[in-house]
């Protein structure tokens, strides 16, 4: 079966799209204030060709069915915070938690939409943030042994003395 003919009939045939209410408007937003719930995450995502958009989702479901709540194309707050505002702030107002990065927007767009929410920065952006803290103290120490290893190969070479100076012999096998 020809899969470009398949994907057209389910599109124009099966799939009731045609029918469908946000169809107008899908292409900029979507939201489902059905799928709401008391812990909420939001997040940037890049889908295909760099499109970004931000993308909030009910933890509950754990990416299953009913876990999306919003899809909004962009990233910028002020649009963002416009549709996330289209779902009645009794609903918003129920939400306890919501999960984020470390970026202005997002945490712009949690206050605006989710006043009464804890905000809570994800696991894996202060993870990265760590690594990039031990990172940076690993490369400082390894310049200080370079500079060590290299004042000592200076005196000895200034003391005329011919052997070899291993400051890190641990790290080196000697021959």
């Amino acid at each position: 079966m020809n899969g470009k003919k398949l994907q057209r009939q389910y599109k124009k045939h099966l799939s009731s799209f045609n029918t469908w209410a946000p169809r107008e408007h899908a292409h900029q937003w979507i939201v489902y204030p059905e799928n709401m719930g008391t812990h909420l995450s939001i997040d940037e995502v890049a889908l295909s060709q760099g499109e970004l958009y931000t993308i909030v989702t009910n933890k509950k479901f754990k990416g299953k069915q009913g876990c999306l709540v919003a899809i909004v194309a962009g990233t910028k707050a002020e649009k963002v915070i416009e549709h996330i505002c289209k779902i009645d702030y009794k609903k918003r107002a129920c939400v306890q938690e919501i999960t984020l990065d470390m970026a202005n927007s997002m945490k712009l767009i949690a206050k605006k939409c989710f006043s009464r929410a804890i905000q809570i920065t994800d696991r894996f952006h202060v993870q990265k943030s760590a690594l990039e803290a031990m990172q940076e103290i690993r490369i400082k120490h390894r310049w200080e042994a370079m500079d060590i290893e290299n004042q000592l190969i200076m005196q000895a070479k200034r003391e005329n003395r011919t052997e070899h100076i291993y400051p890190n012999s641990y790290l080196m096998e000697i021959p």
